[in-house]
């Protein structure tokens, strides 16, 4: 019996903006883990990263078949497991109830359970692991229930505080062995909607970089009034209001030039307010780009500007420190522990496109030298609480734990 054999679970994946649960299972691998990977969905997906291609060849999808092929699965479960079942279906019902989503999602996520109850046997699954509070969390417990392995998940933030009580956060943590929250921040929301008796089940568990993304990477700063913004084009990542700043300063003389590295459903919306005010020259959108394409944008720019109104810990604010790049962001969720106001970044309140003005003027007159000395402490500090092997020993031990006493 293999101890170190335990799967993964993501909603979507690969997936452009989920590097980060890339990076974890390797280096897990690593570790010395043998790491099954499934996902809901992704066959289909858009992937433009070599690296992903590849991890999507090594997933196995649940819904590559379409909900009809949870039928066999379903039918299966019931005749080996009728107990189980029903206990699971029972569950199943009761999340549904006043959740964000009406009860025959539910279903569907117990015919899901079902339907990797077969793999992780037929693997010998001895611990599962899902990314988010959400869905993907559901599965693996009800999967628990039916007879599967342990499980555990992490917590990112912002979308499971936006609705614990929907997602009955509280009854997720009580089944699991344990939770990871990816900040100190994460962990007192987690502890905000679970019950006193699970908190010491809350981990902290950082996001990670591999040294090979940032070991060779020591560019110059350019001299270009150029900033750069990566994610997903979305209402939580507050880019009218960047696009809104950027107008001012033109409008007060002051040169500067946008990159927003990234798509989504708000791109559309964004892209008439560059037209409305005639920012064509001035704002570029990339569209989906890859890690390396992220990079070079990254290193290509004076710095990192992130006006997010709501977020766990950006691993792209990582990524830009660790690159050598300040950054400009919001006091919002685990952003403080990382970023330290004239040390290696600005800090300004979300929603405030003044203060937003105001930090950008008076960092397009800091001199060069300066943001290379607050690139080079912005660095050091990702080193210092960001190293992906180091943060996957952490999980490894809580993984090698809760598998002892299964």
């Amino acid at each position: 019996m293999n101890q170190n054999q335990i799967a993964y679970f993501i909603n979507q994946y690969p997936k452009v903006s989920h590097s980060f649960i890339r990076r974890e299972i390797l280096a897990l691998e690593r570790q010395g883990f043998d790491i099954f990977r499934i996902a809901l969905r992704g066959w289909d997906a858009e992937v433009v990263d070599a690296e992903d291609k590849l991890e999507r060849e090594r997933t196995q999808y649940v819904l590559q078949s379409g909900v009809l092929g949870l039928i066999a699965p379903v039918i299966q479960t019931l005749i080996r497991s009728p107990v189980k079942f029903l206990s699971s279906l029972k569950l199943a019902v009761r999340m549904g109830i006043r959740a964000d989503r009406a009860w025959p999602y539910h279903l569907v996520y117990l015919a899901e359970a079902c339907r990797m109850l077969s793999w992780v046997q037929a693997k010998d699954i001895r611990h599962i692991h899902a990314h988010f509070g959400t869905n993907s969390a559901e599965v693996v417990m009800l999967l628990k229930l039916l007879g599967g392995p342990g499980y555990s998940f992490t917590v990112h933030g912002p979308e499971e505080f936006d609705k614990p009580e929907f997602i009955k956060l509280r009854e997720k943590v009580s089944h699991a062995a344990f939770v990871v929250a990816i900040s100190s921040f994460g962990r007192s929301q987690l502890f905000r909607w679970i019950n006193y008796q699970d908190w010491n089940k809350v981990q902290v568990v950082h996001c990670g970089l591999e040294p090979s993304f940032h070991e060779d990477a020591v560019q110059p700063v350019t001299s270009a009034p150029r900033l750069v913004c990566v994610g997903r084009l979305s209402e939580q990542k507050g880019q009218l209001l960047l696009v809104d700043a950027v107008s001012k300063l033109l409008a007060k003389g002051i040169d500067i030039e946008l990159v927003l590295a990234g798509d989504g459903e708000m791109r559309p919306e964004i892209e008439a307010l560059i037209r409305q005010h005639s920012l064509e020259s001035k704002v570029i959108i990339t569209g989906w780009i890859s890690s390396k394409q992220v990079r070079e944008e990254i290193l290509a720019s004076r710095a990192m500007v992130q006006p997010s109104f709501a977020e766990g810990l950006p691993v792209v604010i990582m990524e830009a420190m660790a690159l050598r790049r300040p950054v400009l962001t919001t006091y919002v969720a685990g952003i403080p522990e990382l970023v330290r106001p004239g040390e290696n970044g600005w800090l300004f309140p979300a929603g405030d496109v003044d203060e937003l003005v105001k930090v950008l003027e008076d960092f397009l007159r800091t001199p060069t030298e300066i943001l290379e000395k607050m690139g080079q402490a912005a660095h050091q500090r990702v080193l210092e609480r960001h190293s992906i092997d180091v943060e996957a020993a952490k999980l490894a031990r809580l993984f090698a734990q809760a598998i002892s006493l299964n």
